[in-house]
């Protein structure tokens, strides 16, 4: 069976965890890793593509970052947010984009419904947590999203780049004031945190990918290109940038 590294830092700054993010998308030859993580404090992160002035009711964050993703902006606060990063020679990447999308969602939905949650892709049905002009990510649906109780409460979004995959997603426990009524994990299970769902999830990902994460620590040269790379997501000139 092969091994994936398991990299896990909750409540970590929000320039590290994208200086990182980037730095595991831009090496190559690393092997596979997850990662699993929290923010402190609250940030919001805008999809690369999106012009700030979109996202109504910004300021209420603490921090604001620019992802390298695209996708809508996510307030990261009282959520699990993870990464994979890896070539895309990866078997996870062999049938395109859409079932790489698919296969991740799947996996997340067998450590949901260890809580009781019965998530699914939403296919075609309309969501009573779409909400047009607001730009945020659980307010916008497609169908490979995965939702429950009607309403979105798994987003992903990747990039692609020189032969490798970064794909980033948010699992919601609980709202905020900028997203209001989604599907959060709270609805079933209250008071659940980040590291309280996390072995549910390394165990859903090794079932689906067929893998042993095995627990790991970014290598001195990956700290060096986060720490290098992380500042640009805090300034000004980037996050604002479209």
């Amino acid at each position: 069976m092969a091994a994936w590294r398991l990299i896990t830092t909750w409540a970590a700054a929000p320039d590290f965890n994208m200086g990182l993010d980037e730095a595991l998308l831009a090496t190559p030859g690393l092997p596979p890793t997850v990662r699993f993580y929290s923010w402190k404090p609250d940030t919001l992160s805008l999809g690369y593509f999106q012009k700030l002035a979109d996202v109504p009711g910004h300021e209420r964050a603490s921090k604001l970052v620019r992802r390298i993703t695209g996708g809508g902006a996510i307030h990261h606060v009282r959520e699990l947010t993870f990464s994979i990063s890896a070539d895309l020679s990866l078997p996870l990447y062999a049938n395109g984009v859409s079932e790489s999308y698919a296969r991740v969602h799947r996996a997340i939905a067998r450590a949901l419904a260890e809580f009781g949650v019965e998530a699914r892709l939403r296919g075609a049905d309309a969501l009573r947590s779409d909400r047009p002009g607001s730009g945020m990510c659980f307010h916008h649906s497609t169908e490979l999203d995965l939702v429950w109780d009607e309403m979105k409460g798994v987003g992903s979004a990747q990039r692609r780049k020189a032969g490798r995959v970064l794909h980033h997603g948010s699992i919601k426990l609980g709202s905020s004031a900028l997203e209001g009524e989604i599907a959060t994990l709270e609805s079933r299970r209250r008071g659940l945190t980040p590291a309280a769902f996390a072995p549910a999830l390394k165990q859903a990902f090794e079932a689906e990918f067929e893998v042993e994460l095995e627990a790991s620590v970014p290598e001195a040269d990956e700290r060096e290109l986060a720490k290098e790379l992380g500042p640009r997501y805090l300034d000004a000139d980037f996050v604002r940038s479209r």
